[in-house]
């Protein structure tokens, strides 16, 4: 099993339809131990009995707009495991307006919502668990083609995620010289509930499932897959990276 005895902690599942639960799956499959962030009383409802389907460690609560929230997680975390090999950043948030109509009609306060909660979370969760962080330990976080490319209706989700990659660089820079790796998971557009907010999914899926090489959507499953290499020890020289699983359909041309 490539990730035996591995302590993972997971942010972001959000059902059993979510990529997050796909990855957390694949990563029991594969031997490791699981803990699981929720943020309010209707996910902690969703996310306790998937921890209890996984076998997970223990829950814990956690609103990645706080700091405080996200100390409390890091001393919840660390009072449990003592440290961490695996943690897995899988949370976006814009408002529902923002991810359809036009790009310039974004709010100032909706702009800074979806960087704040999809970008700087990031940054504030490696700073919290740094010092937790087992030699090759592995952060994962998901990303998405529209980071690069214009998709319509991605709108603020995709500035979101291009200032997610960068901020995946610049600490991939800082935190590889104590032996801790950090990579992104461009996976392709997949029905979850996150994904339901951006208007016109319908019509991603089914020009992926056309045009990709692959001539398929891709699938949680196909994620996790991914998830649990870039978090084993094979993956040991890896970082920095943004690593597609969307078929192929990155590659091809308008």
């Amino acid at each position: 099993m490539l990730l035996k005895d591995k302590k993972a902690a997971i942010f972001g599942v959000a059902n059993n339809k979510s990529i997050a639960y796909g990855i957390s799956k694949e990563f029991k499959n594969q031997g490791a131990r699981l803990c699981f962030s929720y943020v309010g009383e209707a996910i902690q409802k969703r996310v306790e009995p998937i921890s209890e389907e996984l076998g997970g460690d223990f829950t814990f609560p956690c609103d990645v707009s706080s700091d405080e929230s996200i100390a409390e997680a890091a001393a919840r975390v660390k009072q449990e495991w003592g440290n961490l090999d695996v943690l897995v950043h899988s949370v976006a948030f814009a408002n529902r307006e923002d991810l359809q109509g036009r790009f310039l009609d974004t709010s100032r306060d909706g702009f800074k919502l979806a960087l704040d909660i999809s970008a700087y979370s990031l940054v504030a969760l490696c700073r919290a668990f740094e010092g937790m962080f087992n030699p090759g330990a592995s952060i994962i976080t998901l990303t998405y083609y529209g980071s690069t490319k214009v998709i319509t209706n991605y709108n603020v989700m995709g500035v979101a995620k291009a200032a997610l990659d960068c901020s995946m660089r610049y600490l991939a820079g800082e935190l590889g010289p104590k032996n801790i790796r950090i990579n992104a998971i461009s996976a392709g557009p997949i029905r979850t509930l996150a994904a339901s907010a951006v208007h016109g999914m319908r019509d991603l899926l089914s020009e992926l499932a056309e045009k990709a090489p692959l001539r398929r959507n891709v699938s949680i499953e196909d994620v996790g897959g991914l998830a649990a290499f870039l978090a084993s020890d094979l993956a040991s020289g890896v970082t920095g990276d943004t690593i597609f699983v969307d078929a192929g359909y990155n590659i091809m041309g308008v």
